[in-house]
Order: C-alpha cells, then structure tokens, then sequence
C-alpha cells in the first residue's frame, strides 16, 4: 500500500526556504481544530488539546488504512497564535500567559465529518482525553500568505519573522489575520538547534 506524503501535495506548500521567505497562494484545507488561551510551555490545557489532536488524528489515520485502504502521514502540529489585540503581529516573552491559539492538524481531503466524529468517540474511549469534546473540524482558507522556515528554537524566531514581515512591506502588502507556525520536528527527540519551523503570515494588498 503506498503511503500518502501529504506535505508533498502540489500547492500546500510545506516546504518553504530558510533562505527566502516566499509569497503564496493556498487553497483551501480541512482541519481539526482546537481553541485555548495561555502559556504553551507551562498550560494543562495546551498539552491536553495537542494530546487529542494527534489521539484523533491517528484514530483517522489507522481507520482509514483499515477500511478504505489509504495510509498517509499524520500531518505536523499547527498553530494560530495571537495576543490580546489580533492586529499584534509580533510577542515578546512577556506576552505568553496571554497567548490565544488554535491548534490545528491538517486532514486529507477524503476525511469526513461522521469520520471525525467516529474517531474522536473511539479516541475517548481508549484514553483519557478531557478536551475532545472541545474538538472541531472545519475548513480553512489562508488565502495569500508569506512564509518561511526557521531553523532553531522558537525563541529565536524574532529575526525570522521580522524578516519575512519586511518582505511582504516591500512587496506592497500589508499584515492580516493571525500568526500561524507549522512545527516539523518533534522536540523531543530534535536537538533545539535542528528544530524546524515553518512561520506564515497572511497578507493582503
């Protein structure tokens, strides 16, 4: 059975440079979704919303190997990040006990909602996960954005995303939306220094 890499489909744009940030155009995309508020290193709640995220995310996955005979790759963690005022673009450290996110993983497009339900029931019952229930799937249209990798710890992204906010201004484009970071490397087993990001902005002229 071949599996489906799908960070490698045509136009989702998983693979941006380190080099050069890039404008985009991406289609829509489904996802599961989750909403919180709070410091991402220090928050219950965080940890337990990436935990049935990917608990659900796997159910699918494996359900879907089983009956419809399509393997794929649990797609990465995402997030939507933003402060107490949507229009603030950039956070300093200070800012992270009042973080608002949503965390989000990208599913293929043959997913379906009575899938999702069926799955987050199965998950449930196999593992303690106190905020499936918060769990939503939705589609989702970024739109125009512009990216880049960042190579690193997060807390050294500042100059990552400086940079690529500076290209969009001189490309005549202006901020929009929410701060959106797309993590490919598991932290746990990835030394900080190899960690790699993906950091997106959407924009509009």
């Amino acid at each position: 059975m071949e599996k489906l890499d799908l960070k490698k489909q045509p136009g989702l744009f998983y693979q941006p440079s380190p080099k050069q940030p890039q404008i985009v155009n991406l289609p829509t995309m489904n996802f599961l979704m989750i909403d919180g508020t709070g410091n991402p290193n220090t928050s219950t709640l965080y940890q337990q919303a990436v935990e049935a995220l990917y608990s659900v995310s796997y159910t699918l996955k494996f359900t879907c190997k089983k009956e419809l005979g399509k393997d794929y790759g649990v797609m990465p963690l995402e997030g939507l990040w933003w402060g107490t005022r949507i229009d603030q673009h950039v956070f300093s450290e200070a800012d992270k006990d009042q973080f608002q996110w949503t965390m989000m993983i990208m599913q293929p497009d043959f997913i379906t909602p009575e899938m999702v339900e069926r799955a987050t029931r199965e998950a449930a019952a196999k593992k303690d996960l106190p905020l499936a229930a918060n769990l939503r799937f939705e589609s989702f249209t970024e739109g125009t954005v512009v990216q880049i990798m960042h190579i690193g710890p997060f807390d050294t992204e500042g100059p990552t995303v400086e940079t690529m906010h500076n290209f969009a201004f001189e490309q005549g484009y202006h901020l929009r939306g929410k701060h959106h970071e797309i993590y490919l490397s598991d932290p746990r087993r990835t030394d900080p220094s190899k960690w790699k990001t993906i950091v997106r902005h959407p924009i509009e002229k």
